[in-house]
């Protein structure tokens, strides 16, 4: 009882960031929280396990700190009661720049990082679907007023070496031309058995590989077009890697890749391509994490004048 009494009686609590100076005047670019746990809420309703990050600049030399209760807690709301949308992440920015007021901020930041479910079919067989994790990273600033938001998505698929391919066929041709030799004509069904026993006889380096595609969204937007950017780049690419799939399926995803045979170069100009076709400012970055080599390949391409997020 005597612990209860004496929280009733005691001085009201320090306040260390209001009420002491910085021992080093500097300001500060950014400060606040990362690896922030919230159920985000998407525009549809669905609530998806996010983290997060939150911060204001700190141009105050002299203040102590920032108030970093007041950002999670508008976080919190934001969560809560918002869908995710162009408009709800500019007005939290602007909220989370208001709070600080007292120091002098100008700035502010936000950065989700999610996974999007999405259910494909298969490539063949009617009713076949299974679901596809995509991982997708939101970051917002606004800073006086100017707003810059950036929606990046990653998305897996296969790519099948071009000089492998060609390697390969070269080879199939050899074995053929040897073990017929000495014949001048060979009929059709000798030729199919031939080719059923020894076609794979070398077979192209394929891998699976990640494209990252960026996009800027503007604050008047009215929603974030997830769904349509992944569903650009999976056309772009023809190779988009299955969830479930039945024999008829594993065919048509080889076919796929015979079609759609790609260095990391191709990839890259394919996806910019066809981002460029319905997004103002658009960047790619592909990976094939190679099944030759030890390394991985990448390569990057952008629309003039993008820059990335400052941090």
């Amino acid at each position: 009882m005597i612990g209860v009494a004496l929280l009733h009686q005691r001085s009201p609590l320090p306040d260390v960031a209001r009420d002491e100076p910085a021992s080093i005047a500097l300001p500060l670019h950014w400060v606040g929280m990362c690896g922030i746990a919230l159920p985000l809420r998407l525009e549809d309703g669905t609530r998806l396990p996010a983290s997060a990050e939150v911060a204001v600049d700190l141009p105050d030399p002299q203040a102590k700190g920032i108030h970093m209760s007041r950002l999670y807690l508008l976080l919190d709301a934001f969560a809560q009661r918002s869908g995710l949308t162009p408009a709800a992440v500019h007005a939290l920015l602007r909220q989370m720049r208001e709070s600080h007021t007292d120091c002098r901020s100008r700035a502010a930041l936000l950065r989700l990082d999610f996974a999007l479910l999405q259910q494909r079919a298969a490539l063949v067989t009617p009713d076949l679907t299974g679901w596809k994790s995509y991982p997708v990273s939101l970051s917002a600033q606004l800073r006086d007023d100017t707003l810059d938001i950036r929606l990046k998505v990653s998305v897996a698929y296969s790519s099948t070496c071009p000089c492998s391919a060609a390697l390969s066929r070269q080879a199939l041709q050899d074995a053929f031309a040897a073990d017929f030799a000495q014949q001048e004509v060979i009929g059709r069904e000798v030729a199919l058995g031939w080719l059923a026993r020894h076609a794979s006889v070398a077979t192209p380096h394929s891998q699976r590989s990640q494209a990252e595609l960026s996009i800027a969204v503007g604050g008047d937007a009215a929603q974030f077009p997830l769904v349509a950017l992944i569903d650009t780049a999976e056309a772009a690419l023809g190779t988009a890697v299955q969830t479930a799939v039945r024999r008829a399926d594993e065919q048509a995803f080889a076919l796929a890749n015979g079609a759609n045979l790609m260095y990391v170069e191709d990839a890259a100009r394919r996806l910019q391509q066809a981002l460029e076709a319905r997004f103002a400012a658009c960047s790619v970055r592909v990976s094939h994490f190679e099944s030759l080599h030890a390394h991985d390949a990448v390569a990057t391409a952008a629309t003039p004048g993008w820059q990335e997020p400052l941090r």
